[in-house]
């Protein structure tokens, strides 16, 4: 009994080091990768703790494998867009311009019925109040309301606001994202524009965000400053 006591809280350390090194901290936030990660290292530590008879560095080395891997995974993702949409996926915009996009929620295959519970977990019951809604790469909604229904600010009370969607990523670390500018109707003419305005080259750009009309927001690298 002692063996495994001891087993177990040698275990729990290395295991909890491991969730730690991943770098997140809630389940929620678990990228696929990382959750298929969690569900592996959960079964294999399992195994040293009912059976005495397992050698202990038979639990710790695979545990200790699948994390390293997972670093180096993320590492890739955070260098490289299109690893991080093959490993996680891409946020999908399901509702713009206060309309249902029906062909994104065919892809993704999300029902009319999760659309609603989605929108009802978060205080909202009546679905034209909604102007834009993502689903985001952890599958959960976030939903942005037209301006009437939105929380009463000190700036909405000086002047009322038009609806319109919110700023969208244009530019991630240099790399344009086109199904973005489709949202906001932005040509690749006007983003050339924007960015001779600023003297800059999209090489140059950490995060570019836009809602195609007075809200833009530039973020430059640091080696570019």
């Amino acid at each position: 009994m002692l063996i495994i006591f001891i087993r177990s809280i040698i275990l729990y350390v290395v295991i909890v080091f491991s969730i730690r090194l991943m770098g997140k901290h809630q389940l929620g936030e678990l990228s696929p990768n990382e959750f298929v990660v969690a569900i592996l290292i959960s079964n294999i530590a399992t195994l040293p703790v009912e059976n005495a008879e397992i050698p202990l560095i038979r639990g710790i080395v695979p545990v200790i494998t699948l994390v390293c891997i997972d670093v180096i995974v993320s590492s890739l993702a955070y260098k490289s867009r299109k690893v991080r949409r093959l490993v996680s996926g891409s946020p999908k915009v399901i509702i713009s311009d206060g309309k249902v996009l029906q062909d994104e929620l065919k892809k993704i295959r999300y029902t009319t019925d999760d659309l609603m519970e989605s929108m009802r977990n978060q205080g909202i019951f009546d679905i034209s109040e909604v102007q834009f809604a993502v689903v985001e790469t952890n599958g959960k909604l976030s939903f942005y309301l037209k301006s009437p229904f939105q929380p009463l600010t000190p700036e909405s009370q000086k002047h009322t606001i038009p609806t319109s969607n919110p700023p969208v990523t244009v530019i991630d670390d240099g790399e344009i994202i086109t199904s973005s500018m489709k949202y906001i109707n932005m040509s690749k003419k006007q983003l050339d524009l924007f960015l001779q305005k600023n003297n800059v080259k999209k090489e140059e750009v950490y995060l570019f965000s836009s809602d195609g009309k007075n809200k833009n927001i530039l973020i430059r690298k640091d080696n570019t400053l």
